[in-house]
């Protein structure tokens, strides 16, 4: 079978900007592909998650909506959190679950995840859901902004995007772990960015380099003594709804085009390995940090 063009070197979606943020996918066109592989077939599940329980933080669209459909495939149950505003992305992504062989109970939470109040109440209403049982937390949401020049991004941009991205991962760590037994997962979404310092997104950057500091420190702390492990994703450049209106035109023209593989990632590519850290599969690994960028060395 032909390699579909988005897996082809070179590929660049249509340049598409949103009036704000955050994006929708149901306006993208064309569609990221969430269960589509690179061998032009679908996403061959196997019942690897079969009777676990997850929660989804951001899973209305991107890399959080590609996990889902994924997560539901291999037999997950799911509770999936979004923005108030993006509740008709929400909806779709449970349409594309339920069109799907696989029936699981599927919640959804609108949420504001910088408050620690509705962390809590997350947890709360997964667990009344879900008998109990929250097996895996993919900490997916967050919010970004492009600045060019830091002396004009507003302080109260910068501790917007530290409670979203960073602060509601202490939260819901701190609300979820009492509840997670021994083979449990937690897995956070970074970004290439905490690495190679991207100039147009200081604070997202900071963000991401904050969380990977926190889930390796938590990884030592929980992992021995609770046997829950701990890890996260960092993708490179992947076409999704995320990449900010405000990034520069340069930017926008040469997404993903400077990475060894030569194009920018699908989102089902970054979703796979949220599947292999949540499954039995990667019961030796914790507290590290996976690159799925194109290609890109991390040292």
């Amino acid at each position: 079978m032909p390699i579909p063009q988005e897996f082809q070197k070179g590929y660049r979606p249509p340049i598409q900007s949103q009036p704000k943020t955050p994006g929708k996918q149901t306006h993208l066109n064309p569609q990221p592909l969430d269960d589509i592989t690179a061998d032009g077939l679908p996403y061959k599940a196997c019942g690897k998650l079969a009777g676990k329980k997850v929660l989804i933080t951001g899973a209305d669209s991107g890399i959080g909506r590609s996990i889902a459909l994924l997560y539901a495939l291999e037999g997950a149950d799911l509770t999936l959190t979004y923005l108030k505003e993006e509740e008709e992305e929400a909806k779709d992504v449970l349409k594309r679950i339920n069109e799907t062989n696989a029936k699981p109970r599927v919640l959804l939470l609108p949420a504001n995840l910088s408050n620690e109040a509705e962390c809590i109440s997350i947890i709360t209403k997964h667990l009344d859901l879900h008998q109990n049982k929250l097996d895996v937390l993919v900490l997916n949401h967050g919010t970004q902004t492009a600045n060019t020049d830091l002396p004009t991004l507003p302080s109260d941009q910068w501790h917007e995007t530290f409670s979203t991205n960073l602060h509601s991962h202490f939260y819901l760590c701190k609300a979820s772990i009492p509840h997670m037994q021994r083979g449990s997962s937690i897995i956070m979404n970074a970004s290439i960015n905490f690495s190679v310092g991207h100039p147009e997104l200081i604070d997202y950057t900071a963000t991401k380099g904050a969380m990977v500091g926190f889930a390796r420190a938590l990884s030592n702390q929980i992992v021995g003594e609770k046997g829950i492990r701990v890890n996260v994703v960092a993708p490179g450049p992947i076409w999704t709804p995320l990449i900010p209106a405000t990034m520069t035109q340069e930017s926008k023209e040469s997404f993903g085009l400077s990475t060894p593989i030569g194009r920018a990632g699908q989102p089902v590519e970054v979703a796979t390995s949220f599947v292999f850290l949540a499954s039995a599969d990667s019961s030796y690994i914790s507290g590290q940090v996976f690159h799925v960028n194109g290609g890109v060395v991390i040292n």
